[in-house]
């Protein structure tokens, strides 16, 4: 078909019509010539001729696309349309805008954590390498694992090594020390994620063995604010632990890592080691064509090799190695929680279908003698339900509109309060930008909206009896009694979708009371914590780390309003360390002669500055040196698990037999059982703990802690701590030697970050259940008030036969609340079903919690009531007479 024909419609058509007048013309002067006057001769050649206006019209629609007209005009109209009724427009567009915001706002995060790709080239070969249980994978790696698993090139390409990120490293050599973010990592860490080199080169794998020499390779973000860009920063040498690093290359600022870095520098493993602690993670490139069944086919093949290399108790019975993608190794179990509150956005936005197409419904009825016009004048009824589709889309698009940024702001704004521990949306969010699938998700949710809310209201309002609808009176007109029932099954959904709603956000926030309500075990108020990197050469001992500490401790104590301090070298509320022990003079093998614990190594005022009661025994304190006996602290948890009916205070410990040389000691007398503390936070029982003195420590184990761990230190304050934090930081940092501290948190942020996820969900279900609620309301609210719009006649022949006005308004409150109870069954009987997508959200609270199942329903049936309230007041206002006048 050729396309021009659609050219210079207007002009051709003028053309034409300049035709058609000098046709008429012509043809009104051959009839003068045979004698017909004027006017006739004119009269017969339109006769001849037909409609010039109906010739151009046909004419018109030849060079134009017929749809695309009918929608153009349809769109102009419905903005009329629209116009004529600014209150219910508005109205219709928040709420549509409020349904389809919160959806894009969750969308967002979805299509962030979810769809799109890891940043690095063909992010579908990358894989973590895992540890294999009856229970299920596990991250982490120690050196004889590491060496095997980058010998497998029949199926890998690359292997690299990847600490925790959690040790962090001194930035010195100037007046001000700064504390960074530095990773550890092998030689094939850059090439397996593809980093961008912007300047230099990165690790090569002689610098990443033994006395390999001080390298480092910088990110962008630091090369930026601390070196100003300087383009011959290559080369050139920096402090790090007061030791020169060499820098020999920048990475560029694409590079994004799951654990944001500063700095790298390599790890030098002695792969010759037989350590078996965990103290990093590994992942691999598979090789092409190499699928993930393939790649654990092999790895079981390895821990096969492994036993017979180190011994059958090297893997515990049933462990074995494997692989999982990456992607999906990183987002955990995020994604069940998103899918879940994706469900949640998806009954607001049926609950705002629901309101506008009550609307809707109502406003046809107030057109129906326009339409009985329109379908009189000869427009069919497609032709009308087409019109009122289009309106509804009208509305649903610019409620999009509103929505995306509502919802992308919104966001934003709720993860910069709260981040709720959710992968991949980068710091405070900023990983979530506006992209093609969002944008393509307001769209289709706009169209899918406006086709929902605006079909059916379309389709009862096109269903018009002429002759009654013309003779009606405009002003209560009605559909009729379809339109009515349709009405009350909407409002009967809206109650459902909201008692499900509602009971989730109940449950939520009772889990959220129940966390709070949880004793963690030590001091929440008036203490603060900080952490110091001891990563340096100076630190690969344990005698200067205890100098620091003391040296530390006792400055400290001198600060006005310090009431005391201690370190440790792992952060409560966080996931510590764990370490295997054996009952000295048990059996081996017997039951509870050996274990696994939690291992944590402190200073010696620790639980005063924490205020873990001490319940048997002593603590430790400063004759509890290098020199003295070793001796160890349990919790009760270890006590009542591995004692049961024994005394541990008569028994001596042995930590870490066959981890490695780094953790090679002798035997450790229990001295002390303290209480238990929640360090894998609120939501999980207190498991068995072992402490040791820091200045026992094996100076090859302080050296690798060094590498995986800073210290922390712990003050606690008869004030705010915070107004201390510069006393403190200095005090800390003239006792040290110059090193720097960061991350200084209270407690109490502790607590809160360490329960973000569970006030994310509450704080988002509460605020989705809320709107369900207030919609909910209004969607009552209009139903009751056009019914009694709708019955002012009856109304007024009921008074007028003696009806008091207490029946009235209590014959109308029964109607509504007769639909909200229907809907509170419905959903409550819902609620009972999809309740168990919660469990795993929930702590302390049943699914089938009977407060939450209870108070659900009074409430909804309570804001119903006082929704019906003023529509059923309104009915007893009624006066008889007028009533009657109406029709």
């Amino acid at each position: 078909m050729s396309l021009d024909r659609f050219k210079d419609r207007e002009k051709k058509d003028q053309d034409f019509a300049e035709e058609i007048e000098s046709h008429l013309a012509h043809e009104e002067e051959a009839n003068r010539s045979h004698g017909l006057s004027p006017q006739e001769a004119r009269r017969q050649a339109h006769l001849r001729f037909g409609n010039p206006r109906s010739v151009r019209e046909r004419e018109w629609r030849y060079r134009s696309l017929p749809w695309i007209e009918d929608l153009k005009r349809d769109f102009a109209f419905a903005v009329r349309a629209l116009g004529k009724t600014p209150g219910v427009t508005l109205i219709a567009v928040l709420v549509i805008a409020v349904g389809i915001g919160v959806n894009t706002a969750v969308f967002s995060v979805i299509d962030t954590v979810l769809l799109k790709p890891l940043t690095y080239p063909h992010p579908e070969e990358l894989v973590s390498l895992t540890n294999t249980s009856p229970q299920g994978p596990f991250p982490g790696a120690s050196i004889p694992r590491f060496s095997l698993w980058r010998q497998q090139t029949s199926v890998f390409e690359q292997v690299a090594a990847i600490d925790f990120g959690g040790a962090g490293l001194n930035l010195t050599g100037t007046d001000h020390p700064q504390q960074v973010q530095g990773l550890h990592v092998s030689a094939d860490y850059f090439a397996m994620f593809g980093a961008p080199v912007i300047a230099g080169r990165t690790f090569t794998a002689t610098e990443d063995s033994p006395n390999g020499g001080h390298v480092t390779v910088l990110s962008y973000g630091l090369w930026k604010s601390r070196y100003g860009a300087n383009p011959n920063m290559v080369g050139s040498t920096i402090q790090i632990d007061g030791q020169p690093y060499v820098v020999v290359g920048v990475i560029g600022p694409g590079f994004v890592t799951d654990t944001p870095a500063d700095l790298w520098v390599p790890f030098q493993f002695n792969l010759n080691s037989k350590d078996m602690v965990f103290f990093f993670t590994a992942a691999a490139r598979l090789k092409p064509g190499v699928t993930i069944p393939q790649a654990n086919a092999q790895m079981r093949l390895v821990a096969d090799e492994f036993r017979r290399l180190y011994g059958e108790d090297s893997l515990p019975p049933g462990g074995s190695f494997g692989v999982t993608s990456l992607q999906e190794q990183m987002i955990g179990n995020t994604g069940s929680r998103l899918l879940v509150l994706w469900g949640a956005v998806a009954c607001v936005l049926l609950i705002a279908c629901a309101n506008v197409a009550n609307l809707l419904l109502a406003k046809a009825a107030a057109r129906k003698r326009e339409f009985a016009t329109r379908a009189a004048l000869g427009a069919g009824r497609g032709q009308i339900i087409r019109q009122l589709l289009v309106e509804s889309l009208t509305l649903s698009l610019t409620g999009g509109v509103i929505g995306l940024g509502l919802g992308f702001a919104g966001v934003r704004m709720l993860l910069r309060i709260n981040p709720g521990d959710i992968p991949r949306i980068g710091e405070l969010g900023a990983g979530i930008t506006l992209d093609s699938n969002i944008l393509l998700f307001t769209l289709g949710a706009s169209l899918l909206t406006g086709i929902i809310f605006g079909l059916v209201p379309a389709v009862v309002a096109s269903r018009v009896n002429l002759a009654s609808a013309l003779n009606e009176n405009g002003s209560h007109a009605s559909i009729g009694v379809q339109s009515s029932k349709l009405r009350s099954v909407l409002v009967i959904a809206e109650m459902a979708l909201t008692v499900v709603l509602v009971v989730g956000a109940a449950l939520l926030i009772r889990t959220f009371m129940k966390l709070e309500a949880v004793d963690p075990g030590f001091a929440m108020h008036n203490v603060i914590s900080m952490s110091m990197s001891v990563s340096g050469d100076r630190f690969q001992t344990t005698a200067p780390v205890a100098q620091v500490i003391e040296a530390g401790t006792d400055r400290l104590h001198g600060v006005p309003g310090v009431a005391d301090a201690a370190v440790s070298n792992c952060l409560p509320m966080a996931d510590g360390f764990g370490m295997s022990f054996d009952v000295v003079g048990r059996p081996k093998g017997a039951q509870n002669s050996s274990g696994g614990a939690g291992f944590c190594s402190i200073s010696y005022g620790y639980f005063s500055t924490l205020e873990i009661p001490l319940l048997r025994g002593r603590t430790f304190t400063k004759r509890d040196n290098a020199a003295a006996p070793g001796v160890a602290v349990i919790n009760e948890a270890m006590a009542r698990h591995f004692w049961p009916k024994g005394d541990p205070l008569k028994d001596q410990i042995l930590i870490g037999a066959g981890a490695g040389p780094a953790f090679a000691e002798g035997s450790r007398q229990v001295i002390g059982i303290v209480g238990n503390t929640h360090d894998r936070g609120p939501n999980t029982d207190p498991t068995p703990m072992m402490y040791i003195p820091l200045s026992q420590m094996p100076d090859l184990e302080t050296a690798l802690n060094s590498k995986v761990a800073p210290m922390w230190w712990f003050v606690r304050s008869q004030e705010d701590p915070r107004t201390l934090t510069a006393s403190i930081s200095t005090a800390l940092r003239e006792a040290s030697g110059g090193l720097p501290v960061a991350h200084i948190r209270t407690m109490e942020e502790l607590e809160a970050a360490n329960i973000a996820r569970q006030r994310l969900n509450m704080l988002l279900l509460t605020v989705f259940g809320f709107a369900g609620l207030l919609m909910a309301a209004i969607g009552v609210y209009g139903v009751m008030s056009y019914s009694v719009q709708q019955r002012t006649q009856e109304l007024g022949v009921r008074m007028a036969l003696g009806a008091q006005a207490a029946d009235l308004r209590n014959m109308v409150v029964r109607q509504g609340m007769v639909l909200t109870l229907i809907g509170v069954l419905i959903g409550a009987a819902g609620a009972l079903w999809l309740t168990r997508f919660l469990a795993g959200f929930l702590f302390g609270v049943k699914p089938l919690d009977p407060i939450s199942l209870i108070a659900t329903p009074l409430l909804l049936c309570l804001v119903a009531l006082v929704s019906v309230w003023a529509p059923a007041l309104r009915a007893t206002r009624v006066d008889p007479m007028t009533a009657l006048r109406i029709e």
